[in-house]
Protein backbone atom coordinates (compact mmCIF):
# COMPACT_ATOMS: atom_id res chain seq x y z
CA UNK A 1 0.00 0.00 0.00
CA UNK A 2 1.26 3.46 -0.93
CA UNK A 3 0.09 6.90 0.14
CA UNK A 4 0.07 9.76 -2.36
CA UNK A 5 0.06 13.32 -1.00
CA UNK A 6 -0.26 16.20 -3.45
CA UNK A 7 0.83 19.83 -3.06
CA UNK A 8 -2.47 21.29 -4.21
CA UNK A 9 -1.30 24.91 -4.13
CA UNK A 10 1.51 24.09 -6.54
CA UNK A 11 -0.98 22.30 -8.79
CA UNK A 12 -3.37 25.26 -8.63
CA UNK A 13 -0.70 27.77 -9.68
CA UNK A 14 0.60 25.44 -12.36
CA UNK A 15 -2.88 25.07 -13.82
CA UNK A 16 -3.57 28.80 -13.71
CA UNK A 17 -0.39 29.79 -15.53
CA UNK A 18 -0.35 26.84 -17.95
CA UNK A 19 -0.31 27.82 -21.64
CA UNK A 20 -3.76 26.46 -22.35
CA UNK A 21 -7.06 28.21 -23.12
CA UNK A 22 -9.00 29.73 -20.25
CA UNK A 23 -12.23 28.30 -18.94
CA UNK A 24 -15.22 30.12 -17.48
CA UNK A 25 -18.03 28.67 -15.41
CA UNK A 26 -21.69 29.20 -16.25
CA UNK A 27 -21.65 32.55 -14.44
CA UNK A 28 -18.65 33.73 -16.45
CA UNK A 29 -16.05 33.42 -13.70
CA UNK A 30 -12.51 32.28 -14.52
CA UNK A 31 -12.18 28.70 -13.24
CA UNK A 32 -9.30 27.55 -15.42
CA UNK A 33 -7.10 26.71 -12.43
CA UNK A 34 -9.75 24.63 -10.66
CA UNK A 35 -10.62 22.69 -13.79
CA UNK A 36 -6.91 22.13 -14.38
CA UNK A 37 -6.37 20.72 -10.90
CA UNK A 38 -9.33 18.39 -11.35
CA UNK A 39 -7.89 17.15 -14.65
CA UNK A 40 -4.46 16.66 -13.08
CA UNK A 41 -5.87 14.60 -10.21
CA UNK A 42 -7.97 12.46 -12.54
CA UNK A 43 -4.85 11.81 -14.63
CA UNK A 44 -3.12 10.70 -11.43
CA UNK A 45 -6.01 8.39 -10.51
CA UNK A 46 -5.92 6.85 -13.98
CA UNK A 47 -2.14 6.32 -13.99
CA UNK A 48 -1.43 2.56 -13.80
CA UNK A 49 2.15 3.16 -12.66
CA UNK A 50 1.08 5.26 -9.67
CA UNK A 51 -1.79 2.84 -8.87
CA UNK A 52 -3.34 5.26 -6.39
CA UNK A 53 -5.38 3.80 -3.55
CA UNK A 54 -4.88 6.34 -0.73
CA UNK A 55 -4.66 10.04 -1.53
CA UNK A 56 -4.82 13.51 0.01
CA UNK A 57 -4.29 17.01 -1.37
CA UNK A 58 -2.99 19.91 0.74
CA UNK A 59 -3.59 23.62 0.14
CA UNK A 60 -2.37 26.94 1.51
CA UNK A 61 -5.58 28.83 2.24
CA UNK A 62 -4.71 31.66 2.64
CA UNK A 63 -1.07 31.90 1.58
CA UNK A 64 0.01 33.07 4.99
CA UNK A 65 1.33 31.05 7.92
CA UNK A 66 3.19 31.39 11.20
CA UNK A 67 6.30 32.02 9.09
CA UNK A 68 4.98 35.45 8.07
CA UNK A 69 5.20 36.45 11.73
CA UNK A 70 8.87 35.43 11.74
CA UNK A 71 9.96 37.18 8.54
CA UNK A 72 8.28 40.10 6.78
CA UNK A 73 9.43 39.06 3.33
CA UNK A 74 7.98 35.56 3.48
CA UNK A 75 5.54 34.61 0.72
CA UNK A 76 1.98 35.86 1.14
CA UNK A 77 -1.20 36.58 -0.78
CA UNK A 78 0.28 39.83 -2.06
CA UNK A 79 0.42 39.83 -5.83
CA UNK A 80 -1.80 36.78 -6.31
CA UNK A 81 -4.03 37.40 -9.36
CA UNK A 82 -7.57 38.06 -8.07
CA UNK A 83 -9.08 35.48 -10.43
CA UNK A 84 -6.74 32.88 -8.94
CA UNK A 85 -7.31 33.97 -5.34
CA UNK A 86 -11.05 33.63 -5.94
CA UNK A 87 -10.57 29.90 -6.57
CA UNK A 88 -8.85 28.94 -3.31
CA UNK A 89 -12.09 27.73 -1.71
CA UNK A 90 -13.53 26.45 -4.98
CA UNK A 91 -10.63 24.12 -5.70
CA UNK A 92 -10.95 22.53 -2.25
CA UNK A 93 -14.65 22.00 -2.92
CA UNK A 94 -13.74 20.39 -6.25
CA UNK A 95 -11.19 18.05 -4.67
CA UNK A 96 -13.71 16.88 -2.09
CA UNK A 97 -16.35 16.39 -4.79
CA UNK A 98 -13.88 14.07 -6.52
CA UNK A 99 -13.93 12.03 -3.30
CA UNK A 100 -10.39 13.05 -2.32
CA UNK A 101 -9.38 14.31 1.13
CA UNK A 102 -8.42 18.00 1.05
CA UNK A 103 -6.30 19.50 3.82
CA UNK A 104 -6.79 23.25 4.11
CA UNK A 105 -3.84 24.80 5.92
CA UNK A 106 -4.27 28.16 7.61
CA UNK A 107 -1.58 28.70 10.24
CA UNK A 108 0.59 26.08 8.55
CA UNK A 109 1.42 25.52 4.86
CA UNK A 110 0.67 22.79 2.38
CA UNK A 111 4.32 21.68 2.60
CA UNK A 112 3.89 21.23 6.36
CA UNK A 113 0.89 19.00 5.70
CA UNK A 114 2.98 16.88 3.33
CA UNK A 115 5.73 16.63 5.95
CA UNK A 116 3.22 15.74 8.66
CA UNK A 117 1.68 13.05 6.46
CA UNK A 118 5.09 11.55 5.72
CA UNK A 119 5.97 11.55 9.42
CA UNK A 120 2.67 10.05 10.50
CA UNK A 121 2.05 7.43 7.81
CA UNK A 122 5.54 6.28 6.79
CA UNK A 123 5.56 3.63 9.54
CA UNK A 124 2.34 2.03 8.27
CA UNK A 125 2.58 2.11 4.45
CA UNK A 126 5.02 0.64 1.96
CA UNK A 127 5.84 4.06 0.53
CA UNK A 128 4.82 7.71 0.88
CA UNK A 129 4.92 9.61 -2.41
CA UNK A 130 5.03 13.41 -2.06
CA UNK A 131 3.86 14.92 -5.33
CA UNK A 132 5.73 18.22 -5.48
CA UNK A 133 9.04 19.49 -6.89
CA UNK A 134 9.60 21.90 -3.97
CA UNK A 135 13.17 21.75 -2.68
CA UNK A 136 12.21 21.96 1.00
CA UNK A 137 10.43 18.58 0.85
CA UNK A 138 13.84 16.97 0.42
CA UNK A 139 14.13 17.01 4.22
CA UNK A 140 11.35 14.40 4.40
CA UNK A 141 13.03 11.77 2.22
CA UNK A 142 13.76 8.37 3.75
CA UNK A 143 15.66 6.03 1.45
CA UNK A 144 13.13 4.83 -1.11
CA UNK A 145 10.39 4.74 1.53
CA UNK A 146 9.47 8.44 1.42
CA UNK A 147 10.07 9.98 -2.00
CA UNK A 148 9.19 13.05 -4.00
CA UNK A 149 7.50 12.77 -7.38
CA UNK A 150 8.17 15.61 -9.82
CA UNK A 151 5.34 15.15 -12.29
CA UNK A 152 6.55 17.93 -14.59
CA UNK A 153 9.98 16.37 -15.16
CA UNK A 154 8.67 12.81 -14.76
CA UNK A 155 11.17 11.82 -12.11
CA UNK A 156 11.18 10.31 -8.65
CA UNK A 157 13.55 11.81 -6.09
CA UNK A 158 14.63 9.48 -3.31
CA UNK A 159 17.37 9.95 -0.73
CA UNK A 160 20.12 8.73 -3.07
CA UNK A 161 18.89 11.06 -5.82
CA UNK A 162 19.03 13.99 -3.40
CA UNK A 163 22.61 13.11 -2.46
CA UNK A 164 23.57 12.76 -6.12
CA UNK A 165 21.95 16.03 -7.13
CA UNK A 166 22.63 18.31 -4.16
CA UNK A 167 25.41 16.49 -2.32
CA UNK A 168 23.53 16.71 0.99
CA UNK A 169 21.40 14.51 3.24
CA UNK A 170 17.72 15.10 3.96
CA UNK A 171 18.58 16.37 7.44
CA UNK A 172 20.84 19.03 5.90
CA UNK A 173 18.19 20.49 3.57
CA UNK A 174 17.06 23.22 6.02
CA UNK A 175 20.71 24.25 6.69
CA UNK A 176 21.37 24.29 2.94
CA UNK A 177 18.33 26.46 2.27
CA UNK A 178 19.30 28.68 5.18
CA UNK A 179 22.51 29.47 3.30
CA UNK A 180 21.30 29.61 -0.31
CA UNK A 181 17.74 30.84 0.28
CA UNK A 182 14.52 29.86 -1.44
CA UNK A 183 13.06 32.43 -3.84
CA UNK A 184 9.78 30.50 -4.06
CA UNK A 185 9.21 31.12 -0.35
CA UNK A 186 10.60 34.64 -0.31
CA UNK A 187 13.77 34.42 1.77
CA UNK A 188 17.17 35.24 0.26
CA UNK A 189 19.85 33.20 2.03
CA UNK A 190 23.24 34.79 2.59
CA UNK A 191 24.85 37.03 -0.06
CA UNK A 192 27.39 35.15 -2.17
CA UNK A 193 26.44 31.68 -0.93
CA UNK A 194 25.60 29.57 -3.95
CA UNK A 195 24.59 25.94 -4.04
CA UNK A 196 28.12 24.56 -4.53
CA UNK A 197 29.56 26.58 -1.66
CA UNK A 198 26.75 25.60 0.72
CA UNK A 199 27.12 21.95 -0.26
CA UNK A 200 30.90 21.98 0.22
CA UNK A 201 30.58 23.52 3.69
CA UNK A 202 27.86 21.16 4.84
CA UNK A 203 29.71 18.14 3.49
CA UNK A 204 32.75 19.24 5.49
CA UNK A 205 31.09 20.37 8.71
CA UNK A 206 27.60 18.90 8.81
CA UNK A 207 25.51 21.79 10.12
CA UNK A 208 25.35 25.56 10.01
CA UNK A 209 26.59 25.86 13.60
CA UNK A 210 29.70 23.81 12.92
CA UNK A 211 30.98 25.91 10.01
CA UNK A 212 34.11 27.63 11.36
CA UNK A 213 34.31 31.40 11.44
CA UNK A 214 37.89 31.22 10.14
CA UNK A 215 38.00 30.67 6.37
CA UNK A 216 41.40 29.04 6.76
CA UNK A 217 39.61 26.00 8.19
CA UNK A 218 37.28 25.73 5.19
CA UNK A 219 37.81 23.19 2.40
CA UNK A 220 40.19 24.28 -0.32
CA UNK A 221 38.76 25.59 -3.55
CA UNK A 222 35.91 27.75 -2.25
CA UNK A 223 36.10 31.00 -4.20
CA UNK A 224 36.03 34.14 -2.08
CA UNK A 225 36.24 32.11 1.13
CA UNK A 226 37.50 35.01 3.25
CA UNK A 227 34.70 37.30 2.09
CA UNK A 228 32.09 34.58 2.59
CA UNK A 229 33.41 33.81 6.09
CA UNK A 230 32.99 37.46 7.00
CA UNK A 231 29.44 37.41 5.66
CA UNK A 232 28.66 34.29 7.66
CA UNK A 233 30.12 35.79 10.83
CA UNK A 234 27.98 38.90 10.41
CA UNK A 235 24.79 37.15 9.28
CA UNK A 236 24.80 33.72 10.90
CA UNK A 237 21.66 34.63 12.86
CA UNK A 238 19.94 35.48 9.58
CA UNK A 239 20.91 32.07 8.24
CA UNK A 240 19.44 30.46 11.36
CA UNK A 241 16.19 32.35 10.77
CA UNK A 242 16.09 31.24 7.12
CA UNK A 243 16.75 27.67 8.25
CA UNK A 244 13.79 27.92 10.64
CA UNK A 245 11.61 29.16 7.78
CA UNK A 246 12.75 26.20 5.67
CA UNK A 247 12.16 23.62 8.40
CA UNK A 248 8.86 21.86 7.80
CA UNK A 249 6.53 21.15 10.71
CA UNK A 250 5.37 17.61 11.29
CA UNK A 251 2.64 18.69 13.72
CA UNK A 252 0.40 20.26 11.07
CA UNK A 253 -3.26 19.24 11.51
CA UNK A 254 -3.44 16.04 9.46
CA UNK A 255 -6.07 14.27 11.51
CA UNK A 256 -7.60 11.55 9.32
CA UNK A 257 -6.55 7.96 9.79
CA UNK A 258 -5.15 6.05 6.83
CA UNK A 259 -8.41 4.34 5.94
CA UNK A 260 -10.10 7.73 5.63
CA UNK A 261 -7.62 8.56 2.86
CA UNK A 262 -8.66 5.61 0.71
CA UNK A 263 -10.16 6.80 -2.58
CA UNK A 264 -13.57 5.20 -2.96
CA UNK A 265 -14.80 7.22 -5.92
CA UNK A 266 -16.50 10.61 -6.21
CA UNK A 267 -19.22 12.11 -4.12
CA UNK A 268 -21.55 11.76 -7.08
CA UNK A 269 -24.31 14.30 -6.33
CA UNK A 270 -21.75 16.92 -5.30
CA UNK A 271 -19.60 16.23 -8.35
CA UNK A 272 -22.57 16.35 -10.70
CA UNK A 273 -23.63 19.72 -9.30
CA UNK A 274 -20.09 21.09 -9.43
CA UNK A 275 -19.55 19.97 -13.03
CA UNK A 276 -22.77 21.70 -14.02
CA UNK A 277 -21.56 24.91 -12.35
CA UNK A 278 -18.12 24.69 -13.94
CA UNK A 279 -19.52 23.79 -17.36
CA UNK A 280 -17.43 20.63 -17.64
CA UNK A 281 -18.24 16.99 -18.18
CA UNK A 282 -17.74 14.46 -15.41
CA UNK A 283 -13.94 13.94 -15.47
CA UNK A 284 -14.16 10.65 -13.54
CA UNK A 285 -16.35 8.80 -15.99
CA UNK A 286 -14.96 5.28 -16.30
CA UNK A 287 -12.51 5.66 -13.37
CA UNK A 288 -13.13 3.16 -10.57
CA UNK A 289 -11.33 2.73 -7.25
CA UNK A 290 -8.52 0.19 -7.22
CA UNK A 291 -8.93 -2.90 -5.13
CA UNK A 292 -6.29 -4.04 -2.69
CA UNK A 293 -5.22 -3.43 0.89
Amino acid sequence: MRLHVVDGTFELYRAHFAPRPGHADRAGHDVKATVGVMASLVTLLRDPDEAVTHLAVAFDNPIRSFRNDLYDGYKSDEGVPPELRAQFDLVEEAVRALGITAWSMQEFEADDALAAAAHRFAPVVEQVRLLTPDKDLGQCLQGTHVVQVDRIRRRVIDEDALRARRGITPAQVPDWLGLVGDSADGFPGLPGFGEKTATALLQAFGTLERIPADAAAWPAGIRGAARLATTLAEQREDARLYRRLATLRTDAPVDEDLEALRWRGPRSPALDALCARLAVEDPLRGVVPRSGP
